[in-house]
């Protein structure tokens, strides 16, 4: 049963209706409950779903990442001077492509690698003994291609574990910045950049957008860095790749029950996708999608666990000829990372055992 997607277009003055103005511009992490809190949110979403396994491994790497956070040693940081100049030029004062790494990450992901090699699944143990005993210089390099977006011999095996480090060792950077005292007169230590696609902090793409809930940002759209964990605000009706506010389809998945007549289904499909808490923002314009969850609608959304636990979306996505925006060192996908093919594969037997299918805007499209 498969029919085209079909297209159709928000009314932005409904969105804009919602969204108070002047919102916060930043919200930084929490150091002492960011990585706990996906944890968490990664063994509710494991349970039942046909990436359980995995999603349960991402979380013990998690706990370990909340864990590596809460005693991180003190490391070298940008001094007034360099914040008033990335202020000055408008670029992120922790660049990871640009930022000198302190050998602390290496340590970081050495004792992950170690504590995990004594519960993993075995097809993750060659990785994990290949990082306990990799050498400086190798970590280096790997985690060059990786912030960098290199495929080209990046080990797509460790790569996850390499990028949780990356991230543990950049939200401490984040949060030890943040702590500076700057000269009076000085700006924050972190603002607005002249590239609003990636992050004012550390210059990465996002993982995803989030639709805030509650307090100030009630209904507030903010990106989610990749890398630092660090959100920022973009106003609705944007692409984030792009920044056009023409051409944007939002497409969400909606179950098609079996002998379901096609008007049924189109009927259920609307009415799925005004209750759908994790939406693909797609752009006409320059063909590139990032997801989009509501915390409006599901308050225990976490952007990282619930982009992997949404990844049926992205092969649906993918099928239609549309380019991922979103970066998640968690699931990298390549010919030498067994995991992450044994979670692909187990999002595409359930996009078929579903059936679920990408809608748009509530119009019902089914998978193929």
């Amino acid at each position: 049963m498969s029919s085209p997607l079909s297209s159709s277009h928000p009314a932005a003055e409904d969105i804009a209706a919602r969204e108070p103005r002047e919102p916060g511009f930043l919200i930084l992490p929490e150091a002492s409950t960011c990585f706990a809190e996906r944890e968490m949110r990664l063994r509710q979403l494991a349970a039942g779903h046909p990436m359980g396994d995995f999603l349960r491994f991402v979380a013990d790497i998690a706990h370990l990442q909340q864990e590596a956070l809460d005693r991180f040693p003190a490391v070298p940081l940008p001094d007034a001077e360099a914040l008033r100049q990335a202020a000055l030029f408008g670029q992120p004062p922790l660049p990871a492509a640009h930022w000198p790494r302190d050998p602390a990450w290496q340590a970081c992901v050495r004792d992950m690698a170690h504590a995990l090699s004594h519960k993993a699944p075995e097809a993750a143990l060659s990785a994990l003994k290949t990082l306990e005993q990799a050498s400086g210089e190798w970590l280096e390099t790997q985690a060059d291609r990786l912030l960098n977006g290199i495929s080209t011999g990046l080990d797509v095996a460790a790569a996850p574990l390499i990028g949780a480090a990356l991230q543990v060792y950049w939200t401490h950077l984040v949060r030890a910045v943040q702590a500076v005292e700057l000269p009076p007169g000085q700006p924050t230590a972190f603002g607005r950049i002249d590239d609003a696609s990636v992050c004012p902090c550390c210059g990465s793409r996002p993982t995803d957008s989030i639709v805030k809930a509650g307090g100030d940002h009630a209904g507030q759209r903010y990106l989610h860095c990749s890398l630092c964990g660090t959100e920022w605000h973009m106003v609705r009706i944007t692409c984030t790749h792009c920044h056009t506010t023409k051409g944007l389809v939002y497409q969400s998945l909606s179950r098609v029950l079996p002998g379901q007549s096609e008007d049924d289904a189109e009927d259920d499909a609307r009415e799925a996708a005004t209750h759908a808490v994790i939406q693909a923002e797609t752009c006409e314009s320059c063909g590139h999608y990032l997801k989009l969850l509501h915390a409006d609608r599901d308050p225990m959304v976490e952007p990282v666990a619930d982009d992997l636990a949404s990844v049926t979306l992205d092969l649906l996505i993918g099928e239609t000829g549309v380019e991922r925006q979103g970066v998640n060192f968690m699931l990298m996908f390549g010919d030498a990372e067994p995991d992450a093919e044994s979670a692909a594969a187990a999002a595409s037997q359930a996009a078929e055992d579903g059936p679920e299918a990408p809608v748009t805007n509530g119009t019902a499209g089914t998978a193929p």
